[in-house]
């Protein structure tokens, strides 16, 4: 087969590289508009670190020809076998999807589009978004009729993987696949059984593989209804967490006893949620649903997370004017180099509005790449002290904070660690709060 990856992000590079991994027959073509990503990945570079196994299977994958990268679509779409669309769909100032980049590469696809494709989307979306708005619009600009063999099949298939265990996941998770047409899903079954393979799992219903969901609408609330779980647990879990340090309760306690039973699953507390997905997919099934009063709580509950850790900081110290306050975290979770709604934004703002001067750190980040953010960057690493600070908030939970200690951060008068990855030991004498652990807001 030709097999054409559309974006070539954390996401998108890494099933490139698992379809041309699969079988050494196929013609595995990434298209990407970053010309810099598309010559890394053309040198056999991953153009982004932190994804486990991608180095080394590009480093043997492009030499070998299996692998390769173009800006044109010109290149990359004409004759493929199936199209794979991984390109970012966001949301707006106003929690509405913003179509812009994914239009655009649908047009791009859609004007060099051949018979007999199949075009699956990946990329998480609001339901119907695939019947009413891509097949409308492919049909348009190729000319070419969804549904047959002479036309093209279109079908959803949501991507279920965590950044930095793609590989992992792939095998770990069963492949969701909702067409518009019966003929389509077969075509999308057969696609994927060719180039995935998967683990063994008795906890499931049926067999692991690749899943008929019946329809593309189910796709796509599929993905949207497990990841909006999430933001609506952590909501759950952040009310807990903010009425335990109303009464003195470690909520941690409290979440470890409910889950020692089956039918308890709350997740944690914590300063922020970040990333590509949690925060935003929410919105894609309220733009559809705007009836959904829990997931919109929860969402806004989630969102305030930032200022209510700051307004805890400044609950025990009385001010935070003037202090010198280091947000140890760019990331929106640890050992992962990406902002994408991170926590670092709203606490920066917080801390800023009440007059503290604030500085960032992240072991990922340079000092020049934290700059270009409008942050002033902070330097410490690990066995050597830092720059004086009066407070230090744990935003993200990089490795190198749990190795944290009072004498890593001189005069320090408060630690708040919105993650819970501190040793309490290492700060003796430093008053510490967390999320819901329940300490004293005043000394």
């Amino acid at each position: 087969m030709k097999i054409a990856v559309v974006a070539l992000g954390k996401i998108g590079l890494p099933l490139a590289v698992q379809f041309a991994d699969a079988d050494p027959s196929h013609e595995v073509v990434g298209v990407d508009v970053n010309a810099t990503v598309v010559d890394l990945v053309n040198q056999g570079t991953e153009p982004f670190p932190g994804e486990a196994h991608l180095a080394e299977k590009l480093a043997e994958l492009v030499p070998a020809g299996r692998l390769r990268a173009t800006t044109e679509y010109a290149d990359a779409i004409p004759g493929a076998d199936a199209v794979v669309l991984v390109v970012p769909l966001f949301v707006d100032t106003d929690g509405q999807p913003d179509f812009g980049w994914m239009d655009d590469a649908t047009k791009s696809l859609a004007q060099h589009l051949t018979p007999g494709t199949l075009i699956s989307y990946e990329t998480t979306l609001p339901v119907g978004t695939t019947r009413g708005r891509w097949k409308p619009m492919i049909e348009e600009l190729s000319r070419l009729t969804e549904g047959s063999d002479e036309g093209f099949h279109l079908v959803f298939s949501p991507e279920r993987v965590l950044t930095g265990r793609v590989f992992a996941d792939l095998r770990r998770y069963p492949k969701l696949v909702g067409g518009l047409t019966e003929a389509g899903t077969a075509q999308a079954i057969e696609f994927y059984e060719s180039v995935l393979s998967f683990d063994e799992r008795d906890d499931l219903p049926r067999p692991n593989g690749v899943w008929d969901m019946g329809s593309a609408e189910a796709a796509e609330m599929a993905k949207l209804a497990e990841t909006t779980y999430r933001d609506v647990n952590i909501g759950l879990a952040n009310q807990f967490a903010r009425y335990a340090d109303t009464v003195g309760i470690d909520v941690q306690r409290v979440i470890e006893a409910c889950n020692s039973q089956p039918y308890s699953h709350i997740h944690q507390p914590g300063i922020a949620v970040g990333g590509h997905c949690i925060p935003v997919y929410p919105r894609l099934y309220l733009s559809t649903d705007p009836d959904a009063t829990v997931v919109r709580n929860a969402r806004e509950a989630n969102a305030a997370m930032p200022e209510y850790a700051v307004a805890r900081a400044e609950s025990l110290l009385g001010s935070l004017q003037g202090m010198r306050v280091v947000v140890l975290g760019a990331s929106y979770r640890g050992k992962v180099k990406e902002t994408a709604f991170s926590g670092v934004f709203g606490t920066v703002e917080a801390l800023q509005e009440r007059g503290a001067r604030v500085l960032v750190h992240d072991p990922m980040f340079s000092d020049e790449e934290l700059t270009a953010f409008g942050w002033e960057p902070y330097h410490w690493t690990p066995g050597q002290a830092g720059e004086p600070v009066d407070v230090a908030i744990v935003q993200a939970d990089h490795p190198e904070y749990a190795e944290l200690s009072a004498a890593d951060l001189p005069g320090l008068k408060l630690l708040l660690d919105g993650r819970r990855i501190t040793d309490p030991a290492a700060f003796t004498g430093v008053p510490r709060l967390t999320i819901g652990g329940g300490e004293p807001v005043s000394v």
